[in-house]
């Protein structure tokens, strides 16, 4: 059986963690942090977070094949 090809963009952008959650940066992070945005979004939107369930579970299954094992 052939290897399974690892779609690049998710490889670097997402990390599957040992309890199979998916773990992301969070969206509207980079940019115009210095003046467009208010206290609250930049607050919010700091760190990472970690996908729901059936996003998960796509990634894992079609974009990291081999994420999980």
């Amino acid at each position: 059986m052939p290897k399974l090809k690892t779609k690049s963009g998710a490889k670097k952008r997402l990390v599957v963690r040992k309890s199979g959650k998916v773990k992301h940066a969070r969206a509207f992070g980079k940019h115009m942090f210095t003046f467009a945005k208010d206290p609250s979004r930049k607050r919010r939107n700091r760190g990472m977070d970690h996908l729901k369930g059936p996003d998960a579970k796509k990634v894992t299954l079609e974009l990291l094949p081999y994420g999980t094992r």
